[in-house]
């Protein structure tokens, strides 16, 4: 079980990508375009991460103190998406040239993507799974819709095909294994 202090420290974790983003904003050369990309990488790896989290148990029930902090990793997947939203912001530097570019399958998946992200962060918390009851998983599904929104985006706006190919394809590998009859020797493959 995680302690408060493990807790703290395993939620600054999470935070590190998106804070190293921030931090480079501090110097007067960074290439705004480089770190929207990076951050961008960065929430795609914390979402698929979080997804991948149900099938990995399935298979290695040892892990199972991941399911504990599924909720964190999701919520910093969405908190680095907004991150990746604000440098995009600062990056296009006007409305008028967001908008222009607004219907692009690229940008338009991205907006997607954290669209359908956010109702999700909105309800996880327990007031939310209690109140929600059954509805609330069903409601956080559309992880996996916003995942696949989120690759494409990458994959058309940052040159990152390699990179979502390659997270895109663990996550279908592990989300098909689900379908795999598991062992029943009984003992964990870990």
């Amino acid at each position: 079980m995680m302690t408060r202090r493990s807790a703290a420290w395993f939620w600054l974790l999470l935070a590190v990508p998106a804070v190293m983003q921030l931090a480079a904003l501090r110097h007067p050369d960074t290439d705004l375009d480089q770190l929207t990309k990076e951050s961008g990488e960065w929430a795609v790896r914390l979402l698929v991460v979080a997804l991948a989290i149900t099938p990995l148990l399935r298979w290695f029930p040892r892990l199972g103190w991941l399911r504990r902090q599924r909720r964190a990793i999701g919520l910093a997947a969405f908190a680095t998406g907004i991150v990746h939203l604000g440098l995009y912001v600062a990056a296009m530097g006007a409305l008028t040239v967001m908008l222009a570019e607004i219907t692009a399958p690229g940008i338009w998946t991205g907006w997607a993507a954290l669209a359908l992200l956010l109702p999700l962060a909105v309800t996880s918390n327990d007031v939310a799974v209690r109140r929600l009851g059954q509805s609330w998983k069903r409601l956080q599904r559309l992880a996996y819709p916003a995942a696949l929104m989120a690759l494409v985006h990458g994959a058309l706006v940052h040159d990152g095909t390699g990179h979502a190919v390659a997270l895109g394809g663990v996550l279908l590998i592990l989300e098909l294994a689900r379908f795999i009859p598991r062992p029943t020797s009984g003992k964990d493959p870990l």
